[in-house]
């Protein structure tokens, strides 16, 4: 029988601590004709576009103007050294010019790379709908902290694959110093345990990772999905080119 991705984060535990091991290849985005510029949109009186995050249906969380007329989703992994790469070079100006301006908006999808995804995800959405990003984009910065955690215990982390899932989650948790890390940001030791024993929420989410890759072609992180389409790059710098050509300027 053919295990799905969510079988698999649940049954066993993939020992990838590689820095780079996002799995997602070296593309360019397709070409395809200039629009005309947008106009900037002008938020609620009183608010910014970028203060506005909200869950989506399909399991993101959105920041900025619902009805922007560009529309980009990134599939992060927490444990992807690309992700974190473009958090640094490419998100705040992303944030500050782009999702300000009305005419983007920036939904996150966290997507299952391996099973240090899980807690981690399990973790940052433990909160209000609002912290995840701000969340996310702190722990993309923190991250390395996490591999050196790891690796300095290769044994104990092996051995958590042995484990039952929950026990699995809160044992590479611990272990990564991600309980720590959230504790240290609103996510409190108890609170943090409950929704790391959440494994009908892991399922959920090894699900949806499931199903990006079917609907989009994700096979790796960071993906950019724009309006629909897949544009098959991977960094701030292939990426901005293309909301510019889309009319982001």
């Amino acid at each position: 029988m053919k295990l799905t991705r969510s079988r698999l984060l649940l049954l066993a535990l993939p020992l990838a601590l590689g820095l780079s091991a996002c799995g997602k290849k070296d593309e360019v985005g397709a070409g395809a004709e200039t629009a005309a510029p947008i106009a900037k949109i002008a938020p609620p009186a009183g608010k910014a576009w970028t203060d506005m995050i909200s869950a989506t249906p399909d399991g993101g969380y959105l920041m900025g103007n619902p009805q922007a007329p560009l529309k980009l989703i990134e599939f992060g992994a927490l444990s992807c050294s690309h992700c974190a790469a473009f958090s640094k070079e490419g998100f705040p100006k992303l944030k500050d010019e782009y999702i300000a301006s009305g005419r983007v908006s920036y939904e996150l999808r966290l997507f299952m790379l391996n099973a240090l995804d899980v807690p981690a995800a399990l973790l940052a959405t433990c909160g209000s709908p609002e912290a995840v990003i701000p969340l996310s984009e702190q722990f993309w910065d923190w991250q390395p902290n996490m591999f050196t955690n790891l690796q300095k215990d290769e044994a104990r982390f092996k051995a958590l694959a042995e484990q039952p899932p929950a026990q699995r989650f809160a044992g590479i948790a611990q272990l990564g110093g991600m309980t720590d890390f959230f504790a240290a940001r609103g996510i409190a030791a108890d609170q943090g345990a409950k929704c790391l024993s959440d494994t009908a929420k892991a399922t959920e989410l090894a699900n949806r990772t499931d199903k990006a890759t079917k609907d989009f072609n994700v096979t790796g992180t960071p993906t950019f999905i724009l309006n629909g389409k897949n544009l098959e790059v991977a960094s701030w710098q292939e990426l901005e080119p293309l909301l510019q050509k889309a009319g982001a300027r």
